[in-house]
């Protein structure tokens, strides 16, 4: 029987191996090898049944996630420096690119759970071949060059990237299977969070956006000048319990705090708290990837649209910062691993005791909603090439989060980092924290 993935075996190197490894390159073999294999650890706990269902039409089922991460390398640098077969002929193009229309016609995203092939199996003997194809080059002659390692090390970020994208896609499949989808999250020991106070920021002309030598994307540079009023931002994130009291107040009902678009919004989807909540005689509960539980009043609140978080800064009183405002918040606070991104392996905010007087939890937990629409910095150009289509081309109609979250692999995290959503996407790791002047 014919296979329907033909798995490439006949890639040869442009330049013949066993150059001397660069600092720069070991670290890059390094950095690569760990990346995909934390992929595929994500990936491990679930049963072959749950990597081809795709929940809602946002999300990518677990499959197409491997095989896409693995078409990236294999497009964009393995074509281009290794001699063989291209892969085109199988449909690896058409059913594994995502966005790209200077690459050719693609599978619209919200049929990528149609595809029963290429099977599981096969999707990861591609893994496998692409793997191997950009380990034999990271330690030939090639792993030398400078725009090679550029390539590969925005190969590594976009699969960073994916692992993301890919727990929010388990955890919405899960839901959707009634939890049924067991995912071994740890289990975080609640404890009282500190009182909510103001922390107060100067204002003043600040620099903003990437300046340094190491990896950002596109849309993080060039750093400019900007001009802020005195502001204050809340020392934590908004939480659940904080949000239960805008739910108790009415707030789904009063149309005077929504924006037009998010009243009709949350109107027509039957909208009346954050995604993953439900409300019985039995209290509130909500739903994480290691399942149901009941709702920790301390935790960051999660799962909200910016429609709600524009709605609920108003009922307080408050705004939502603008992007320069925590950027300038967090350029003296350190990222690592202690903060909870992916490798804490809550997988969900946790609630965390706190007595200090500096703001809390601006890294990890939750990505927080600004005012700030998603659009160039001044003089910001896209990449050149298709790689030109990764950003830039989404910025109309999108708000910009910052702060990275608790499935966010910290060390791909950076404090110009800029993600975006719609205002009304809910399926993201998205939560609240209050400004004002």
């Amino acid at each position: 029987m014919k296979r329907y993935l033909w798995v490439n075996t006949d890639y040869k190197l442009m330049a013949e191996p066993n150059f001397p490894e660069s600092d720069k390159t070991e670290t890059m073999i390094s950095k690569f090898s760990k990346v995909r294999k934390t992929t595929e650890d994500l990936a491990r706990p679930l049963e072959i049944e749950d990597y081809v269902i795709q929940a809602i039409d946002d999300a990518s089922p677990v499959k197409w996630h491997l095989g896409h991460t693995s078409w990236f390398f294999d497009k964009f640098i393995v074509r281009k420096y290794m001699k063989g077969k291209s892969s085109t002929s199988n449909g690896i193009d058409f059913i594994f690119n995502s966005y790209y229309e200077t690459l050719g016609k693609y599978l619209s995203k919200n049929m990528r759970g149609t595809m029963s092939r290429p099977l599981v199996s096969e999707t990861y003997e591609y893994r496998t071949m692409v793997t191997n194809a950009i380990s034999e080059l990271l330690k030939s002659g090639t792993g030398k060059d400078s725009e090679f390692l550029k390539l590969v090390e925005l190969g590594i970020n976009h699969e960073q990237q994916h692992q993301e994208l890919l727990l929010m896609d388990i955890k919405v499949a899960s839901f959707h299977n009634g939890g049924k989808i067991k995912y071994p999250a740890k289990k975080n020991k609640p404890s009282k969070r500190g009182s909510q106070e103001w922390i107060q920021y100067k204002g003043g002309p600040k620099e903003i956006g990437y300046s340094g030598n190491d990896f950002s994307f596109d849309n993080e540079t060039p750093e400019h000048k900007v001009y802020l009023d005195d502001f204050q931002l809340q020392k934590f994130p908004v939480s659940n319990g904080e949000f239960m009291e805008f739910i108790e107040d009415g707030g789904y009902k009063k149309p005077e705090l929504w924006l037009a678009a998010g009243w009709d919004f949350i109107q027509k989807e039957n909208i009346s708290m954050p995604l993953y909540w439900s409300n019985s005689e039995d209290g509130y509960k909500i739903f994480k990837l290691s399942g149901y539980e009941e709702i920790d009043k301390d935790e960051p609140v999660s799962h909200v649209s910016y429609f709600e978080a524009d709605a609920f800064a108003k009922w307080k009183g408050a705004r939502l910062p603008r992007e320069e405002e925590l950027e300038v918040a967090g350029l003296d606070m350190k990222i690592d691993e202690s903060q909870n991104f992916m490798e804490k392996f809550y997988l969900s905010p946790i609630s965390q005791d706190s007595k200090s007087n500096h703001i809390e939890k601006l890294f990890g937990d939750v990505w927080e909603w600004t005012s700030s629409a998603y659009l160039p910095y001044p003089g910001g150009k896209p990449l050149e090439g298709n790689l030109g289509e990764y950003n830039f081309k989404f910025m109309s109609g999108q708000f910009v989060l910052r702060g990275g979250s608790c499935i966010t692999p910290w060390n791909h995290f950076r404090n110009t980092y800029r993600n975006f959503y719609h205002p009304e996407k809910r399926w993201q790791m998205s939560g609240i924290r209050l400004a004002r002047d």
